[in-house]
């Protein structure tokens, strides 16, 4: 819990702001509360309520969602190891409350931990710890944003709901130049491409995105190879 305190709070703000968009959008209570309990993404939330609000076909909704959520792969891959005594149902399970955070701070304390090491009961409880209070956190606060959201004012919209949104999605991601790199190019091509029908600019720009991040991230560590072989 001490672990991931301190980012609890960007997560409340996230999970408010996600509350509020899914009601600004023209999702009932009901239908709002059924998607943070289902789905518990923000960012396939926020992605995919743009769409939801244009009608777009559920294809695009699926797809859209399916590739802001590729990272949580190679996050499976790097937990593997740690949690592969378990059956395949609670795997499912404990995937359920992963999110960026939880795999970020668990692999930084356990990374270095020797094969014959891992999987034991101190790294599941930690893991397990800082995903349900995140978890707690996430809903207790995007269920405030449901029922709060009849109190922001019907002229700022849908468009004040995705600026905070866009905000609260930006800022926990820039974290280093591939980061801002990558964010910068998926903000640029969504307003290059925000006329495109379907609203496949947002996907285009997700997908942008995510290729130049990943990008400048192999160009950076090909320079820092190539740096500290010369000296």
């Amino acid at each position: 819990m001490r672990a991931v305190a301190p980012l609890l709070i960007g997560t409340g703000i996230w999970g408010l702001v996600t509350g509020v968009a899914m009601v600004k959008i023209g999702l009932t209570t009901a239908q709002a509360i059924g998607m943070t309990l289902l789905v518990f993404s923000g960012t396939v939330q926020l992605a995919s309520l743009p769409l939801i609000a244009a009608d777009a076909p559920l294809w695009v909704v699926m797809l859209t969602a399916a590739v802001v959520n590729l990272r949580f792969l190679i996050f499976s891959a790097g937990l593997h190891p740690f949690f592969r005594r378990f059956s395949v149902g609670r795997r499912w399970l404990l995937s359920y409350f992963m999110v960026d955070m939880s795999f970020a701070i668990f692999l930084s304390r356990f990374a270095e931990a020797p094969h014959d090491e891992r999987g034991t009961t101190e790294q599941v409880w930690f893991f397990l710890g800082m995903s349900a209070s995140s978890w707690i956190v996430w809903q207790t606060m995007s269920i405030a944003g449901i029922v709060l959201a009849a109190e922001v004012p019907a002229q700022w919209g849908l468009e004040f709901t995705a600026i905070l949104a866009l905000i609260a999605m930006t800022l926990p991601l820039i974290a280093g130049k591939p980061a801002l790199i990558g964010a910068v190019t998926a903000g640029v091509i969504a307003v290059v491409a925000a006329g495109l029908p379907l609203k496949l600019g947002l996907l285009v720009a997700v997908v942008a995105g995510i290729a130049a991040a990943m990008s400048a991230e192999i160009m950076l560590e090909r320079r820092s190879a190539k740096t500290g072989g010369t000296t």
